[in-house]
Formats: C-alpha cells, structure tokens, sequence
C-alpha cells in the first residue's frame, strides 16, 4: 500500500513558529540567515493519518488531565512486535521525553559519586545528565576504523571499576549512525553482567535504521529501554516517550524516582499521538520515509565522493544525521566551523559537543527536502573550493 498524498519535496515553510531549528539560530549560532541543518527533527509534515488524529483530539474542546489508555499501550506493545518483542502493559510506563527519563535512570540506579560510562562521540544530553546528577562520568570513546565505528571493549572494560553502576547506550547511535549488531550487544552484555552493571539503552532512533535492529531488551530482560515516536515521526514537541523492562524490579524503581521528579503526566494528545503513530498508515508512511531518507544519504555520500573526497561521510546505518569528517582538509577545527558558518551558510552540530573525538567532525540533518539539500551541499563545496583557488 502506497499513500499517495505523501510530498516529502514539499517545502515548508518553518520560520516564524517559534522553532528551535529555525527561530532558534540567532541565540544558537549567533546569526540567523544560514540554512538549519543542525536540530534532529525533519523539515517533513507528520503523517496525514497522524494530522487526522489530533485535528479530531482538538474537537474534545476540554483538556484536562489524561491517563495512559489501554489503547495506547497496546499500540506500543503491537509496534515494539517490529522488533520481536512481547511486551505487556505492566512492563511500560508512559514519559514525558526520552532526555528526562535517562536523568531520572541515572538517579534511580546509582548513588552520588557512582560511574557511569558512556561512548562518544555520543549524543551530549548523555553528558549533562550525569554531570548533574553528581555522578561521575566515564568516557570509552568509540573506535573509528576503516570507515565504521565500533565499540573499544578492550578500553571499556579497563574503564570499569566497583564504582561503576551503569552504561547508557545510544542504540541506534547518534551521531555517527552504527545500528549496533547482536553479537556486539551479547559482548557487552556479557561484561555488563560479569560487573553487575546495569544497561539502559536510548532506542529513539530505532524504528530509522536501514539494517537489522536488535533491542537491548532481548539480549538480557533486565535492562531498561527507553523510546518515543518522537524521531520516527517528527512529532518531538509533544514531549511523549515511554520507557520499559521486562524485570518488574527495575521497571518499578525506574517508576518511583520517575514520579518523584513528575516526568510521568501525560499531555492532553499523548494518547492520540502515540496511538496513531503506530498505526498501520502512520508505518506505511515510515517506509516511504526511510526509501527517502536513504535517497538523500546516498546523493550526501556521493556528492562529496566526487565532488569533495576531503570531507569524508561516515557510512550509516540508521537515522537522518550524517556524520562528517573534515580532517583531512587540514585545518582547525574553528576555522572550519567558521566557514561552515559565514561562507557556506549552514547552521551544523559541531563534533566537539558529542565528546571530544568530535574534533573535525559536524552532524548534518539530511531530513529535508532533496531540492534544499542539494543547494546546501554545494555552498559547502563552493566554500571550501574558494580557499584552494
């Protein structure tokens, strides 16, 4: 089934709506006519089947307090069979955003002063909330080889001490795309459980992958997962996740320290997003998504490849963010940021804020339309082509 009303070329016009993307470049960045390429969300209408949804929501005309429906939670459970597992509603809680809740993991799970370890370069709200949290934070930094990332267990297990309580994974990883492989999650898992060592694992972008994903929940029961329709769908202003685990103590000590810090009030369209956007329509649109994500990936990595090889695009398996490699153009890294900047007229993630082995790398969001992407490329290739002529 194909919904013909999907248009992922129309251009939306996103200014003026009070987005960070957008409206936020000024405070970010410190200019605002640059091309945002920086924010992981998508320059895409949501689904229509989703639009639908919360048009007939808007009809209730009262929005008082809401509880999870049964609903909801069985259309969680029905999208998670995506990736075989057997969810019951008694392993799920309803949160308000996947950011908060690795806060309120982090908490839940160790002590003050206790280590967590994570992999960067690796999604930087990683970093905060362990530092804000009083926790110590331990860094085993990916390994990048011929092209592709991989984890450095020989430097993750030297790192871990008595101290050490927890690993939080970005799985898929964000920013540099690995789905991580099955074998790859049993070998951690076999150290994390030599160590006692809990695993919560940030599965947003899961649903975006174009490989095989496998959920750290059905490599060892007791981890906690943490996802939201957020990536998948464009819809990350509802602030809308959910969190589960099939070890009812981890789940109910997760659920404890999550009320204690009020992340688990619904808003009034929590219910009628999550259950439309794991629809059936809602998935039929994702595989439109992914055939154009992967589309605008492949121009990515051979428009540079022919036109530019210096700026190296590191493969990925999964998400709409791309992680670029400038090192071999041999210049500071503040002086590529400023090119970027001033020259190109792009607004990037820079690499450093994802750990410090993102020095010379920047995230770029391919999620727009591909008319927008092409004229975003070649500025970056006119900017740096001037400084060898």
């Amino acid at each position: 089934m194909k919904i013909k009303s999907i248009n992922f070329d129309k251009i939306i016009d996103r200014k003026n709506t009070d987005s960070v993307k957008y409206d936020g470049l000024q405070s970010y960045f410190g200019v605002a006519d640059v091309k945002p390429l920086w924010v992981a969300d998508m320059d895409f209408a949501i689904p229509t089947c989703v639009q639908k949804a919360l048009k007939q929501k808007l009809k209730q005309q009262i929005f008082g307090y809401e509880i999870p429906s049964n609903s909801t939670f069985e259309a969680i459970i029905n999208w998670q069979k995506r990736n075989d597992l057997s969810l019951q509603k008694e392993d799920i809680l309803i949160c308000s955003g996947v950011v908060p809740s690795l806060k309120v993991a982090v908490e839940a799970f160790s002590d003050i002063g206790d280590e967590i370890i994570v992999f960067p370069p690796v999604y930087f709200p990683f970093f905060s909330v362990i530092k804000e949290s009083n926790r110590e934070l331990i860094e085993s930094n990916l390994v990048l080889k011929e092209g592709k990332y991989e984890i450095d267990f020989e430097d993750f297990n030297s790192k871990i001490t008595p101290k050490t309580k927890i690993l939080l994974i970005c799985s898929p990883h964000n920013p540099v795309g690995r789905v991580w492989s099955k074998e790859e999650l049993t070998k951690l898992d076999e150290i994390c459980k030599k160590h006692n060592i809990l695993v919560v694992s940030d599965e947003i972008h899961s649903d975006l992958v174009f490989s095989k994903f496998t959920s750290f929940a059905s490599i060892n029961k007791a981890s906690l997962i943490l996802n939201a329709p957020s990536k998948t769908f464009n819809v990350a202003g509802f602030n809308t996740s959910y969190a589960f685990s099939f070890d009812e103590v981890i789940l109910e000590k997760f659920k404890q320290k999550a009320k204690q810090n009020h992340i688990t009030s619904l808003n009034s369209i929590s219910n009628a997003l999550l259950q439309s956007c794991y629809s059936h329509d809602a998935q039929v649109w994702l595989s439109e998504l992914l055939k154009y994500l992967q589309s605008n990936i492949k121009f990515t990595e051979k428009y540079f490849a022919k036109n530019y090889p210096e700026i190296k695009v590191i493969k990925s398996e999964a998400t709409y963010l791309l992680w670029l490699n400038f090192k071999d153009i041999k210049l500071k890294h503040k002086k590529i940021k400023e090119i970027l900047l001033n020259r190109a007229k792009v607004a990037l993630n820079d690499g450093v804020s994802f750990g410090s082995n993102g020095k010379y790398f920047f995230r770029l969001n391919v999620a727009l339309p591909k008319k927008e992407l092409k004229l975003a490329l070649k500025n970056i290739l006119k900017s740096f082509h001037k400084l060898q002529n």
